[in-house]
């Protein structure tokens, strides 16, 4: 028997074994992408499924997970914070959305909080560092990406000056999304005195994940328990070192009960890679009320038994009844995603979605595109933002819910990404991002069913052959 024979059946067998291994663990979409290109490319179909095929973790860092999540879930509950549980005036379906949350989340809604929202990358960095200067007892930062650039550096001298005076500094950052950093300064962060870890590290042939594509996309920095940011921005320059591209992020700076919360989340994630839980009290001090603002915090997660953003981002816009406005990097619906906006279109509710006119990942801006003509078909209207990349992450729904996340609007956000995302809710803070987001529109150009359809065909050809592999994306 040739070796060629040999090999003919081997990818045979390759392709017959792996339906029902594909089938039973994956949803159709994916599973019927997964099979195509098992059924093409037979041996390196099925090595690439080993490696990013998988959206589970190993039981064991998922118990640990757990530990964490216990930890939340007796916060919750502390007396400190029951005061400042409260149930806004909504309608009743956006009421359906805050209780669909707490359950999704498991952490209820909290008031007495504010806000302060940052669209300028350098705007954010210095209100950070002041705000790292003036920290007492800690500093915890969770970031996808931690770069080795002039932002970088700047964070890590403030981390290095508040270790100085005393103050526990704690970094986690993404073992993909930080690499070069983690390579290139990790060790003089630590001969700082600042901890560092890296979060879901890589190797192909130690693999502590299921999948080495799972990453932790959370943006997240607490100062003594008493401050926190989140959003979309990163430790990094605006310019993400491409120097003819200006990236346009929205992070909050959030004071008030809900900043308990958010450290929750990091004590979590540190747990998960160090086996460190910080559950000590000067991690979580007595919630001071700073404001009026409602607010709730959503993670999410491969962790979590259910989807919970994408969960969360249909139920709100099917609550919705006049407009929702979505900014997003990437736009990859899934399909009950689609249906969605689509339903709400047919409702009489105005669908506007924001995205970069240039995007910056060729097969998922490409698989973006793809969706464009079914989206514009259902009545959803599709803005092409030209300034720069428009990296803000938000919906708005009518005049009550705000969104801000590290959540894009895509499958990979969605389905296996590590997210954290804070609704508030309100005629004020709405407005306040609506505001944002009309300055968006403003900078943005409509695009037509008409005119995208009459694109080059070639374009049409590749944009539909990545679609094929959105679910994998």
């Amino acid at each position: 028997m040739s070796w060629t024979l040999i090999y003919y059946i081997s990818e045979w067998v390759v392709r017959v074994l792996a339906i029902p291994v594909v089938l039973r663990r994956r949803g159709p979409a994916a599973a019927t992408s997964w099979l195509l290109v098992i059924f093409f490319l037979p041996w390196p179909g099925i090595l690439l499924y080993w490696l990013i095929g998988e959206n589970r973790l190993p039981r064991r860092r998922i118990q640990r997970h757990a530990l964490r999540a216990a930890r939340d879930r007796m916060l919750a509950r502390l007396e400190a914070l029951a005061p400042h549980v409260v149930h806004p005036k909504l309608s009743p379906e956006q009421t359906t959305l805050v209780n669909l949350v707490e359950r999704l989340g498991d952490k209820p809604i909290l008031g007495g909080n504010s806000g302060e929202v940052f669209i300028e990358t350098d705007q954010m960095i210095d209100r950070l560092i002041g705000d790292i200067d003036r920290a007492n007892d800690h500093v915890h930062l969770l970031f996808y990406i931690f770069a080795d650039d002039e932002t970088g550096y700047r964070v890590m001298d403030a981390l290095g000056r508040a270790v100085e005076r005393g103050v526990k500094c704690r970094v986690l950052a993404d073992d993909v999304g930080s690499w070069y950093f983690l390579k290139s300064l990790g060790t003089q962060m630590k001969q700082r005195g600042i901890e560092l870890l890296s979060m879901l590290p890589v190797n192909i042939f130690r693999r502590k994940l299921a999948r080495i594509d799972l990453r932790n996309h959370r943006k997240l920095a607490i100062v003594d328990g008493r401050i926190a940011y989140t959003g979309s921005q990163n430790i990094v320059n605006a310019d993400y070192g491409t120097k003819d591209l200006v990236w346009h992020d929205m992070m909050v700076r959030i004071t008030g009960p809900i900043v308990l919360q958010l450290q929750s989340i990091f004590v979590e994630d540190w747990c998960a890679e160090s086996q460190e839980l910080l559950d000590d009290e000067r991690y979580f001090p007595h919630p001071e009320v700073t404001g009026d603002v409602v607010v709730q915090t959503l993670p999410s997660g491969p962790t979590f038994p259910t989807d919970n953003y994408q969960r969360m981002v249909v139920a709100a816009i099917y609550a919705a009844t006049e407009r929702v406005i979505i900014t997003s990097p990437y736009l990859v619906p899934d399909a009950p995603f689609l249906q969605a906006m689509e339903t709400a279109v047919l409702r009489g509710v105005r669908v506007d979605v924001i995205v970069p006119a240039r995007c910056d990942q060729i097969l998922v801006g490409a698989a973006a595109r793809a969706y464009y003509e079914a989206v514009l078909e259902a009545g959803i209207r599709i803005h092409l933002h030209g300034d720069g990349l428009l990296h803000a992450k938000t919906m708005s729904v009518d005049r009550s819910v705000a969104l801000i996340g590290s959540g894009n609007f895509d499958i990979r956000s969605f389905y296996l990404n590590f997210e954290i995302n804070t609704l508030a809710y309100g005629e004020r803070v709405t407005t306040a991002l609506r505001t944002a987001q009309e300055n968006y529109l403003s900078e943005s150009t409509e695009l037509t069913l008409e005119a995208w359809r009459n694109r080059k065909s070639h374009l049409r050809i590749f944009e539909n052959m990545c679609k094929l592999l959105s679910p994998l994306l």
